[in-house]
């Protein structure tokens, strides 16, 4: 079967699940296991430009992995500045638009110096817009949205009447990014763990028992296949 290019998902996230039991297995440590993930990382995202995906989501580290290990949570970290250059000209050659969401502010300064940057670089990019899930948390993005909501109103800015979807959705980290399409999470594990709570209230779920640093283009194509095969109905009658 191939792919339908009218009938892409617009907006792709992927929870990368199982670099540690990836590592297990190989009796490697954990921070193998994310570096050989980041490998992943590198070919899905080309693949989802090349392909077509106009918005990608990876869940890179949540609100909760601030409770890993302190040299996992800082080899994380090394990582992702060795991913922001490492693919820092092939970002800005191809059009990608990098941003992220998240508690930023709680990143290491050479990393959220580093993301900043790029970001700026990237921002007129068009082809493709990578968006990275740092210190993130779906919940937690809803209850800063209730607090921006709430300072409108008691700024008179906005009327309680007047709060409906489309002022939620502002108000998100996530504005401008659009509903999720495609959820896909890797690993085997079906749950979506605090991610994008709010885009993905009509999202498709794919669950891939590959582990995350075995996850590369041609799983992508086989979840974009999957997605295909589906009737979306946004609750409307068969």
């Amino acid at each position: 079967m191939g792919l339908d290019p009218s009938r892409l998902p617009r907006h792709v996230g992927i929870i990368m699940d199982g670099n540690g039991r990836w590592a297990k297995q190989r009796g490697l440590s954990r921070i193998e296991g994310h570096r050989v993930g980041a490998e992943s990382v590198r070919d899905v995202v080309r693949a989802g430009r090349e392909i077509g995906i106009r918005v990608l989501t990876l869940f890179a580290f949540s609100e909760q992995n601030w409770e890993r290990p302190e040299m996992e949570v800082r080899a994380l970290w090394e990582l992702l500045v060795n991913y922001l250059e490492s693919e820092r000209r092939e970002i800005l050659d191809n059009g990608i638009r990098l941003t992220a969401i998240g508690d930023l502010v709680r990143l290491p300064g050479p990393v959220l110096e580093r993301l900043q940057r790029l970001s700026e670089e990237s921002l007129a990019g068009n082809g493709m817009t990578l968006c990275l899930a740092l210190s993130y948390g779906g919940r937690e993005d809803v209850v800063l949205a209730t607090r921006r909501i709430a300072r409108e109103v008691r700024e008179g800015r906005l009327q309680p009447d007047d709060i409906g979807p489309e002022v939620v959705e502002r108000c998100l980290q996530t504005a401008g990014l659009g509903d999720l399409d495609l959820l896909i999470r890797t690993s085997g594990e079906q749950r979506i763990s605090n991610f994008l709570l709010w885009p993905a209230a009509y999202a498709e779920l794919h669950f891939s028992e590959t582990l995350w640093p075995d996850f590369r283009r041609a799983n992508l194509i086989a979840a974009l296949e999957d997605y295909q095969a589906r009737e979306r109905r946004f609750g409307r009658a068969d």
